[in-house]
């Protein structure tokens, strides 16, 4: 039997079929999507723990859960669809409902007038359209030491990661990995740098950049923009940037990923430095060159915004591949599970130590300034928190507003390890229109059959008759009950 049900359902007051799905086969959704086919819309039941529950039933999609609805995000996203799509995690309700669903589809009567069925409401009004969507940029700094000259001047490297993310469910991409790892990790090395800048004698000969950039998604539209409002002074200070994307389920191989030839000097040592790191580690970091083409409006990696304003600019990535136009941007199955305190431990690991190394001329020196138990150390618990705050948080930025609690609780935490914290709202570029309905409430109502009703009218006839007959016979008699359904005689009309 085909794990699906359909019920006569109301959608935006217009009566439809629903079609409720556990488990979806996608070739059943390509079907109605390549028919075109009308729905009044279309309910998804999603597991409550992904990496745990098996998808079941699905015959051209075998694998685990994320992989089924990665698949699924990508048709949904990719594809024209004709009516409503709604997401809802399982529940003992919703359990109940598919259960009576299947029972009707066993009996093979599909829900109809004659023999009842379920009616769905999602009383919400008509989505409107989101006029000027805004990005909010959020840096801060940690000023190197400044010797006689200004800081300013000083060499700056530039650490980035975009927090935001994209999905088919606005309401349920929290991108636990993508990007909601890189963000974190970006927040605990600029807690830990901030100790060792908070004393002149340790303070190094860098300026530290800290950006957590909006727009990711979107061709890294934030990114673009935030390099653009510079002074041209700083740009051109920075000696390389770091971009941190996807970097929360790993476990021994890293990728950096470059515009720049391998062979380039920086780039070299870059990655000699994290090279080094890595084997003391155990761990192994690759690399892969990607050629950029300007002229190109598709940006796969962050790095490469900075690369078009001629910054050296490289990304660390568990990916090895550059992900498709939004794909890999935390949609659906982008949760909790899919990111861990670990791996999060080991990139903030990588990328200090190295920094470190280069920044108070360490290299070569096999030195744990970063070492565990010390007044420096990565803090598991820190972590851990804000992975979970990533992990409740939805973060499609055209639906995040300038002062989002979200948004002002980056901005208080860089502010508590950085200076000069600065929140820069732009609006994005038009290449999508949003609308603001992202959450509604659904109302399940159960049907009778019009069977049912006509046996209830019957049964109450018949009460009101034998009813109206007992008050006859008691009060006036048999005969007068008789008589009122007795024909009366005719009369004859004699001529003239």
């Amino acid at each position: 039997m085909s794990p699906s049900g359909e019920v006569v359902a109301s959608v935006s007051s217009a009566l439809a079929v629903l079609l409720v799905l556990l488990d979806l086969p996608l070739s059943f959704l390509r079907e109605y999507l390549a028919e075109k086919k009308h729905l009044g819309g279309l309910l998804i039941l999603l597991p409550r723990n992904i990496s745990t529950k098996n998808v079941e039933g699905n015959n051209d999609d075998k694998g685990e859960p994320k992989n089924v609805l990665a698949e699924l995000e990508k048709l949904l996203m990719h594809e024209e669809v004709p009516f409503p799509v709604y997401f809802a995690f399982h529940d003992d309700n919703l359990d109940n409902l598919l259960a009576d669903i299947r029972k009707i589809a066993s009996s093979g009567q599909p829900a109809s007038a004659s023999t009842g069925g379920y009616k769905l409401v999602v009383p919400s009004a008509e989505p409107k359209k989101v006029s000027s969507p805004t990005i909010s940029n959020i840096q801060g700094w940690l000023p190197g030491s400044k010797g006689e000259g200004d800081a300013e001047q000083l060499p700056t490297i530039a650490i980035v990661a975009n927090y935001d993310t994209f999905g088919a469910a606005p309401a349920l991409s929290v991108g636990s990995d993508s990007n909601g790892s890189g963000a974190v990790a970006l927040l605990e090395i600029a807690r830990i740098f901030s100790r060792l800048y908070s004393s002149p004698k340790t303070r190094g000969k860098f300026n530290l950049l800290f950006g957590l950039t909006s727009g990711g998604p979107y061709n890294y539209n934030g990114t673009s923009k935030w390099l653009r409002s510079f002074d041209q002074r700083v740009r051109e200070s920075i000696d390389y940037a770091i971009c941190l994307n996807s970097v929360g389920s790993w476990s021994n191989d890293l990728w950096m990923h470059v515009s720049k030839p391998p062979e380039n000097p920086y780039i070299k040592q870059i990655f000699e430095d994290f090279s080094d790191v890595s084997k003391e580690m155990g761990i192994s970091v690759g690399i892969k060159h990607k050629k950029i083409n300007v002229s190109n409006s598709r940006v796969a990696w962050e790095h490469e915004q900075f690369s078009r304003f001629r910054v050296t600019a490289l990304t660390l990535s568990e990916l090895s591949t550059p992900p498709e136009f939004l794909e890999s941007t935390g949609g659906l199955y982008d949760t909790r599970e899919s990111a861990d305190v670990e791996s999060v431990m080991r990139t903030v690991k990588l990328v200090s130590e190295s920094l470190a190394r280069q920044i108070y001329g360490l290299r070569g020196r096999n030195i744990d300034v970063f070492a565990d138990n010390s007044s420096l150390a990565i803090i598991p618990h820190y972590i851990r928190s804000w992975l979970d705050l990533f992990s409740r948080t939805p973060r499609v930025a055209p639906f995040l507003q300038k002062n989002d609690p979200f948004i002002l609780a980056l901005k208080k935490e860089l502010s508590e390890h950085t200076t000069d914290v600065h929140v820069q709202n732009d609006v994005l570029d038009g290449m999508f229109t949003f609308y603001d309905a992202t959450k509604s409430t659904l109302n399940v109502y159960q049907v009778a059959s019009v069977t049912f009703d006509l046996l209830f009218l019957l049964v109450l006839g018949s009460y009101l008759i034998v009813l109206f007959s007992f008050l006859v016979i008691t009060t006036r008699g048999l005969d007068d009950l008789i008589n009122i359904f007795r024909r009366p005689p005719s009369r004859k009309v004699k001529g003239a």
